[in-house]
């Protein structure tokens, strides 16, 4: 297959740090290319790259054998280059036709021949979205296909993917990569973004692994294994951390401390129905269960996010009183805190640096009652905790925005762990975050419950509540429906009971 897309000693710096170096990369027609990396490694730099969103420093693009200098997206679009990021480009006020054309509009526009344009490109590609839906009223998978229709729309010949992914349910995924079949079909190029390793391997033609800014290893997927890929991001084998499931005297099960939180029969409407639960002092609590079995929802409600029913919403006691928190503050004050799956929208504040966003966490339990901050307090604080969940940036100045995936969920673990609490509340806590990070993730979570702290997971990944939790509890239609020790449990029995 022809080279449609070359990449050839490509750098580029920031504040003369390089965040990629001399990488070379080619792309062929018709494609699917995964490249993977640990959070940081470059992967979203290069890609931007390739889009228009960064200029190189050094280095060249070519395009079908031409080289090219984007200074725009738009010089990208124009050559067929479109970028679906992981936070999608849409505008959310806008209807899905309006946000197709958006870009390529005429001086004057009908809006029945958007609608009717946007639908037959929509048809085309066995779209279910209506066009004159608005688009902040779409889903995640939805809001991809609208992006997909986009590209479509503009003839694009290469398709970038960051992380699509990392916020579809399991049917979604599936959906997803049926439609990069036939984009494949259609001649369309296709680079993504994937932490997660066994898409790259079941999914691409090509694995492109990068590590520290530069390519280490590269080639058809059927030379690579999943220990291969891992070796190669992180510089050293983790098959013994990574997801290592409890063996009986090899990891011990945490005997449980003190009872600190007794959910009864606790209700919101019809997402949590009846559900009760306990949780003890020094043990890892996973929660497993598949979409819209109310895990979030019943955390939240511990949390003070939302709220129970009022007549017959059951009872919640913490260290044996009775509670009932309006708003997640009281919950914190108290010793209670959620961290959010979600770190985009509900984590952090992007336009601020590291050591700001540390210092909310401090000012929301009321440490300090005259709100007086001191930004040389602040940024002591938040070298501190940056050293202990390894946290990579330039300096706690940095703009949240600026660091990688790994590192943004880091700051937001810093943020809700900087109030000292007694239960914490982890709801995907390796979501989007690559092996490496997982790892340093897991092994924090280890640590707090060693020291004591009451932990509950939630996560949708098997082997991840496996491997960290002492007592597993699964969820199904709103309802907590059966405990596990972590010792004898295994993914069968879990699925069994999240199914059944």
């Amino acid at each position: 297959m022809e080279a449609i897309l070359e990449l050839r000693g490509a750098t580029k710096e920031f504040r003369g740090v390089p965040a990629i170096k001399n990488v070379d990369l080619t792309l062929r027609r018709g494609e699917v290319h995964a490249i993977v990396g640990e959070n940081g490694a470059g992967k979203s730099t290069l890609m931007k790259a390739l889009a228009g969103v960064h200029k190189l420093s050094e280095g060249e693009i070519l395009v079908e054998g031409k080289p090219v200098v984007f200074e725009t997206p738009a010089d990208s679009l124009k050559r067929g280059i479109v970028m679906v990021f992981q936070e999608t480009s849409l505008v959310g006020s806008m209807t899905v036709a309006q946000n197709i054309y958006l870009g390529s509009e005429k001086l004057f526009n009908r809006l029945r021949g958007l609608f009717i344009g946007a639908q037959q490109v929509l048809l085309s590609m066995n779209f279910d979205v209506d066009p004159m839906a608005l688009v902040s009223s779409l889903g995640a998978a939805q809001r991809q296909m609208v992006e997909v229709a986009r590209a479509a729309h503009h003839a694009a010949k290469v398709i970038i993917f960051d992380e699509p992914t990392a916020t579809l349910t399991p049917e979604e995924k599936h959906h997803f990569f049926g439609l990069l079949r036939r984009l494949k079909a259609r001649g369309i190029s296709i680079l993504f973004i994937s932490h997660a390793l066994e898409e790259a391997l079941q999914h691409s033609d090509s694995i492109t692994i990068l590590r520290d800014g530069e390519r280490v290893a590269n080639g058809p997927t059927s030379t690579f294994t999943r220990a291969s890929i891992i070796q190669a991001m992180v510089g050293r084998s983790l098959s013994n951390e990574l997801y290592g499931a409890r063996k009986g005297v090899d990891i011990p099960i945490r005997k449980p401390g003190p009872k600190l939180l007794g959910v009864d029969n606790v209700s919101l409407g019809k997402i949590v129905r009846n559900t009760s639960l306990s949780v003890y002092s020094g043990q890892i609590t996973g929660m497993f269960g598949l979409v819209g079995a109310g895990r979030t929802e019943t955390m939240k409600i511990v949390a003070g996010a939302l709220k129970r029913d009022i007549f017959y919403g059951g009872e919640i006691r913490f260290e044996g009183r009775k509670v009932r928190y309006r708003v997640p503050r009281q919950a914190s004050r108290d010793g209670i805190v959620y961290v959010t799956e979600d770190r985009k929208l509900e984590g952090f504040f992007e336009t601020m640096s590291i050591a700001e966003n540390i210092q909310i966490g401090h000012l929301a339990i009321g440490a300090n009652p005259a709100s007086i901050v001191s930004m040389r307090e602040a940024r002591k604080l938040a070298a501190a905790w940056s050293s202990s969940l390894q946290v990579r940036a330039i300096n706690s100045s940095a703009k949240i925005i600026e660091l990688s995936g790994g590192n943004q969920q880091k700051v937001v673990i810093a943020k809700s762990l900087v109030q000292e609490p007694k239960l914490v509340i982890f709801d995907e806590p390796t979501r989007g975050v690559d092996v490496g990070s997982i790892v340093e993730i897991h092994n924090f979570i280890n640590r707090l419950a060693d020291e004591g702290i009451a932990v509950i997971v939630i996560s949708s990944y098997l082997p991840e509540i496996l491997a960290l939790s002492d007592r597993i509890l699964v969820a199904r239609q709103g309802q907590i429906v059966e405990e596990m020790s972590g010792a004898g449990a295994t993914e069968e029995k879990i699925m069994y009971a999240a199914v059944h």
